[in-house]
């Protein structure tokens, strides 16, 4: 009776241990997965989104560069739009916008930067229109000598009274690194934004990054291949497509990594506005922010002239090129080069993602917006631009980069990761764990059961 008792334990307590094995398997999966960062929706879009960033740009078409000479976002945000006369403020006032009256004409500053472009070329030097001032501002770094900056001085004298000139300290430089680095034997770079051709898909970064071929790396062993360089401009652009080895970006392409495990998600792309506030994310200073100062800006570098640039006050130091500059989710640049640092203070151009994703022939693989973020009309086919608030619109101080999310595929949790964090599967791990030893034990029991009755029946047999 005695023993029917120990088999009836011991079947109980190996049932109980399989059980309790089933349950600690699913409370295990259940925390896991409950960790799990949500995949985002990504989905490459046969025309990304167009973001109007300044609803002032429609006015300045309509009038014409005659009659006009840019626009911008004041300090709350509404658009202003500079005007030669009467009649146009008229029409600029009548739409809900703000004209100013200046001197001179887009024409007239366009004419002035052809001048100094066909002036021998100095490194070291750039120029910007500055609508807000109605000037054409030409800028040369502590590398200009005192003989090229009187030869420069003389020529926008002849221009005209609107052409300024200033010194800056440091020096103009192209700014390697980034937010997400790639590195080569080149040097090494940040990647951008990521773009398709509907069939592959490629960074976007900057084309002095390196020449069509190179190839990039995610780590400084040259053992985890991103991806190679199959298309470059620079000089004149400065943009480049790095082909993932594998052909598609993986989760998390529509979000651009800004520091700690964090990311934005990009909805769509945007021309950038003066006035603007826009925030840029780079490898050696992280996420910093500033405003647009001017558009359509030139470049002198030691290595060529790069024109069409955006220029900000955002600062940026070596081993911040490449990466993105983005405001409200929407992508507006990659970083080219500039002066200054993070310290100081600086001068940091960028090329427009516009211009680069026409010239490229891709689309930028973007997530849905979600409602009530990053309005604007479609880039062909959709309504005009309106002078209702937009994108940018708003006060600059209250702009924020986008929608904040983990950065997935970079800086996530991987399921390996997930299953050997205590904090979130412990009471699964105890559960298994207390099973186990219960089968281990019942087994021991058994067995030693076993050895004793043939120990018993061998001594009443021989003994």
């Amino acid at each position: 009776m005695r023993h029917a008792r120990r088999r009836i334990v011991r079947r109980v307590t190996r049932l109980a241990a399989v059980g309790g094995l089933l349950l600690g398997g699913t409370m295990v999966t259940q925390a896991a997965m409950a960790t799990e960062t949500p995949a985002t929706s990504a989905t490459p879009r046969a025309a990304p989104e167009s973001v109007v960033t300044n609803p002032g740009a429609a006015l300045v078409k309509k009038l014409g560069t005659a009659r006009t000479a840019g626009t911008w976002l004041d300090d709350e945000g509404r658009p202003v739009v500079a005007v030669t006369d009467d009649e146009s403020a008229a029409t600029v006032r009548k739409a809900g916008a703000r004209p100013k009256l200046v001197d001179h004409s887009m024409n007239e500053l366009k004419s002035a930067a052809a001048t100094l472009r066909s002036a021998p070329t100095v490194p070291g030097t750039a120029w910007v229109t500055d609508y807000r001032t109605n000037e054409v501002i030409v800028q040369a770094d502590s590398t200009v000598s005192a003989s090229d900056w009187a030869s420069l001085t003389k020529t926008a004298t002849g221009i005209g009274s609107y052409v300024r000139m200033e010194r800056t300290a440091g020096k103009f430089t192209t700014r390697l690194n980034g937010a997400q680095p790639i590195l080569s034997t080149g040097g090494r770079c940040s990647a951008g934004f990521n773009v398709t051709n509907g069939t592959n898909d490629f960074i976007l970064t900057a084309g002095h990054c390196g020449p069509t071929g190179s190839t990039w790396f995610a780590d400084n062993t040259a053992q985890q291949q991103v991806g190679e360089t199959v298309q470059q401009s620079f000089p004149v652009n400065d943009f480049s497509l790095v082909q993932y080895a594998s052909g598609k970006a993986g989760d998390g392409a529509d979000v651009v990594a800004i520091g700690n495990g964090n990311g934005v998600r990009i909805t769509g792309t945007g021309d950038a506005a003066v006035g603007q506030r826009v925030f840029r994310s780079g490898s050696t200073t992280g996420l910093k922010d500033g405003q647009v100062t001017g558009l359509d800006a030139t470049v002198n570098y030691p290595e060529g002239t790069v024109s069409g640039l955006i220029e900000t006050n955002v600062c940026a130091e070596p081993g911040d090129s490449g990466g993105p500059m983005f405001s409200e989710g929407v992508a507006l640049g990659i970083t080219s080069g500039g002066s200054g640092d993070c310290t100081t203070g600086g001068t940091t151009f960028f090329q427009p993602v516009t211009r680069a994703l026409a010239q490229l022939g891709v689309t930028l693989i973007v997530s849905a917006p979600a409602d009530g973020q990053g309005g604007g009309a479609a880039a062909s086919g959709g309504p005009q631009p309106s002078l209702s608030p937009t994108q940018a619109a708003i006060a600059p101080g209250s702009t924020s980069p986008g929608s904040t999310t983990p950065v997935t595929g970079v800086g996530g949790t991987s399921l390996a990761a997930r299953l050997t964090d205590p904090n979130a599967i412990g009471p699964g791990l105890l559960v298994i764990g207390g099973s186990l030893v219960a089968l281990v034990a019942t087994r021991y029991f058994r067995a030693e059961q076993d050895r004793r009755a043939y120990r018993d029946y061998y001594s009443a047999t021989w003994g």
